[in-house]
C-alpha cells in the first residue's frame, strides 16, 4: 500500500463523512415540521416512542442527532423521561438503515438486476438527477431532494473510494495480523467504542468498518466486539449535549449510555458462551458488508427486544445515577441543542410566543380592572407579568437570530420572520398594561373622581381596547387570517374615539366641569389605550403578510384602505356604531 493509498483512503474517508452530513442534514430539512407532528404524537408508551424513535432515525440518517433531539426535548419540557427510552431504543434499530444502505457496494454478481443494484451503476444516475433538480428546479421541496440525492452520491463514491484505497491491505500480513489482536472482545469492544467516540457516528463507524471488510481481513470474531463497542461509542454525542441541562436531560443520556453498555455486554456474554459450547464455524470467517449489517441490525434488536420491556427499570437507574436537583431551575423551552433542529426549535418558539401572549392579555385586562378597583395583589401580579415577558423577549430574540444562522426552508424562515415582527409588539402591550396601573394607581392615591360623561367615555374607549386586544391575541393564537382582518378597522375606530373624548374634556375645561390634573390623566389612559391598538394591529398585519410570504405594513394599509376594500370600510362602520360614545 503506497502513500497515494492513503491519500486517497483519508479523502474518500472525508467525503464519505461529508456525504452522511449533507444527506442527513437535507433529510431533516425535507421533513420539516413533520417532524414535529410525529414527534408531538408521542405518548407514554415506550414501544409507541420505539416506534417513532426508529422512524426519525431512519428519516434523518442519525442516531446521534435523534438521541440530542431527545436530550434537548426532555430538557425543554417537550418530553418526559419515560417518553425518551422508548425513542432512544428505536434510534438504536433505525441507525441500521443507512448500514443496510452502505452494504449495497459489496453486491456481487453480473446479471442486469445486481448490476442496477450496485451503487457504482445507480450512484451517477442519481447525482445527475439531484444536480437538476438542485440548479434547474426553482421550489425548495425539489432542491431539497436534489441535495439529498447529491449527499447520498458523495457518501456511496467516497465508500467506494474507502474501499479501493484498502484492498492492496489484504496482502500485507501486518494488516490481517491487526484484525486478529482485535478478536480479542475487550480490545475490539475499546475500539469500536473510541472510533465511535471520535467521529461521534456510529453509522459512519459501521461504514467505515464496511469498507475495510474488502480487504477480507476482517472476520466475524473481530467485526462484532467493534460493532458492539460502536453503539457505545455513539452515546458520547449525547453526553456531551447534556452539560448544562437539567436533571431529567442528563438522565435521558445515561439511559442511553446504559442501554448500550448493558445491552453490548450481555450480547457478547451470551454470544461468547454460545461459542464456547457450539464451536461457531463462520467465527473465523471473513465478513463482509453485508455480514456487518446483519451483525448490526441482529444485536440492536435483540437488545431492544430484551430492554424495553425493562424501561422501567433503566428508569430508575438512571434516577438512581443523577440525584434530584432541588436549586434546580424549571425546563427551558428555548434548549439550545434544538437550534440543529430548526423544525424543533421554530416550534418551541411559538410555544414560548404563546406563553408571552397570555402573560400580556391577562395583564391587560387586570390593569383594566384597576381602573374599576384597586388591588395590590393583582398589581403585584401585573409588574411581575411584565417581567417575565421581557425574559421571554430577550431569550426569543437570541435564540431566534442563532435559528436564522441555520438552513431553514420556506415554512421555517417565513414562520422565524412572523415571530421576529410581533415579539416586540407582545413585550409592548404588557408595558402598556403597566402604564395603566400607574394611571390606576395615581387614581387612588389622589381620590380623583372623573365626572359621569367622562366615565362613560372611559368605558366605551376601554371596552373597545380590550376587544382589540382580546382579537389580536386570540387571531395570533389560533393563526386565524379573518379575525385578524378584523383589528385594522377597529384600530382607526380607537384612535377616533381618543381624538373624541380629549375634544369633549376640553369642553369640559371650558365650562369649568373638570381639571387639569384629571386632563392629565386622561391624557395618558389615551394615549395607552392608542398604544395598544397600534401593537395590535402590527401583529394582525405580520399575521395577515406571513400568509404571503412578505412583511409591507404599509402597503398593506394603503392596500386595505383603497376603494375596493369594501370589508374593511363595512367593518369600520360596524365598529363606529359598536363603539359610539
Amino acid at each position: 500500500m503506497s502513500i497515494f493509498n492513503v491519500f486517497t483512503l483519508f479523502g474518500g474517508l472525508a467525503m464519505f463523512l461529508y456525504g452522511m452530513d449533507v444527506m442527513g442534514k437535507a433529510l431533516e430539512k425535507q421533513a420539516g415540521s413533520k417532524l414535529h407532528s410525529i414527534l408531538e404524537k408521542l405518548t407514554s408508551s415506550p414501544f409507541r416512542g420505539f416506534i417513532l424513535g426508529l422512524i426519525v432515525t431512519a428519516i434523518i440518517q442519525s442516531s446521534s442527532a435523534t438521541t440530542v433531539m431527545v436530550v434537548g426535548f426532555v430538557n425543554s419540557g417537550f418530553m418526559t423521561l419515560a417518553q425518551a427510552i422508548g425513542v432512544i431504543m428505536g434510534a438504536n434499530v433505525g441507525t441500521t438503515v443507512t448500514a443496510w444502505i452502505l452494504s449495497l457496494s459489496g453486491i456481487q454478481g453480473d446479471s442486469f438486476i445486481i448490476t442496477l443494484l450496485k451503487p457504482t451503476t445507480f450512484a451517477p444516475i442519481l447525482a445527475f438527477i439531484g444536480i437538476i433538480l438542485y440548479m434547474a428546479s426553482k421550489k425548495e421541496e425539489k432542491k431539497n431532494i436534489g441535495v439529498i440525492l447529491l449527499g447520498f452520491t458523495i457518501l456511496m463514491s467516497g465508500m467506494d473510494m474507502m474501499s479501493g484505497a484498502v484492498k492492496p491491505l489484504s496482502n500485507v500480513p501486518e494488516f490481517t495480523q491487526l484484525f486478529t489482536i482485535f478478536s480479542n472482545p475487550i480490545l475490539g469492544l475499546i475500539i469500536g467504542a473510541v472510533l465511535t467516540g471520535i467521529i461521534q457516528s456510529s453509522s459512519a463507524s459501521v461504514g467505515i468498518l464496511q469498507a475495510l471488510s474488502v480487504t477480507g481481513a476482517v472476520t466475524y470474531g473481530s467485526a462484532i466486539p467493534i460493532i458492539l463497542g460502536q453503539n457505545i461509542g455513539t452515546c458520547i454525542t449525547a453526553l456531551l449535549s447534556c452539560f448544562g441541562a437539567n436533571t431529567n436531560a442528563k438522565r435521558t443520556a445515561v439511559v442511553h449510555l446504559y442501554f448500550n453498555i448493558i445491552g453490548s455486554i450481555s450480547f457478547m456474554i451470551m454470544f461468547y458462551f454460545a461459542n464456547g459450547i457450539f464451536h461457531f464455524s463462520f467465527i473465523n470467517d471473513s465478513i463482509n458488508a453485508a455480514g456487518i449489517s446483519i451483525v448490526h441490525t441482529l444485536f440492536n434488536v435483540t437488545a431492544t427486544a430484551v430492554m424495553l420491556p425493562l424501561a422501567k427499570v433503566l428508569e430508575k437507574l438512571a434516577c438512581a445515577t443523577i440525584k434530584d436537583d432541588k436549586k434546580e431551575e424549571k425546563f427551558q423551552l428555548l434548549d439550545e441543542r434544538l437550534v440543529q433542529t430548526p423544525a424543533i426549535a421554530v416550534e418551541q418558539s411559538k410555544k414560548v410566543v404563546q406563553l408571552m401572549v397570555n402573560e400580556a392579555h391577562d395583564s391587560v385586562i387586570k390593569s383594566f380592572k384597576l381602573l374599576e378597583k384597586w388591588n395590590d395583589t393583582v398589581s403585584d401580579e401585573i409588574i411581575s407579568s411584565e417581567k417575565t415577558v421581557d425574559k421571554y423577549e430577550d431569550k426569543l430574540s437570541t435564540y431566534l437570530l442563532k435559528i436564522s444562522n441555520q438552513d431553514l426552508n420556506q415554512s421555517e424562515s417565513r414562520e422565524l420572520t412572523k415571530i421576529l415582527h410581533v415579539i416586540g409588539d407582545f413585550e409592548r402591550i404588557s408595558d402598556h398594561s403597566v402604564n395603566i396601573l400607574k394611571i390606576a394607581d395615581e387614581i387612588k392615591r389622589k381620590n380623583i373622581t372623573f365626572s359621569n360623561s367622562a366615565s362613560n367615555e372611559i368605558y366605551v374607549l376601554k371596552k373597545a381596547t380590550i376587544e382589540i386586544v382580546n382579537i389580536t391575541l386570540t387571531a395570533y393564537q389560533e393563526n386565524n387570517f379573518n379575525l385578524a382582518l378584523q383589528t385594522q378597522p377597529l384600530e382607526k375606530v380607537i384612535d377616533e374615539l381618543a381624538y373624541e373624548i380629549k375634544d369633549f374634556h376640553i369642553e369640559r375645561l371650558k365650562n369649568n366641569n373638570c381639571t387639569i390634573e384629571h386632563g392629565f390623566i386622561l391624557s395618558d389612559l389615551l394615549n395607552n389605550c392608542k398604544r395598544l391598538a397600534d401593537h395590535c394591529s402590527n401583529i394582525s398585519i405580520a399575521l395577515i403578510e406571513s400568509k404571503s410570504d412578505s412583511f409591507a405594513p404599509h402597503g398593506y394599509v394603503k392596500n386595505l384602505k383603497s376603494q375596493s376594500a369594501d370589508n374593511y370600510y363595512s367593518l369600520l362602520e360596524q365598529k363606529r356604531a359598536e363603539f359610539k360614545i
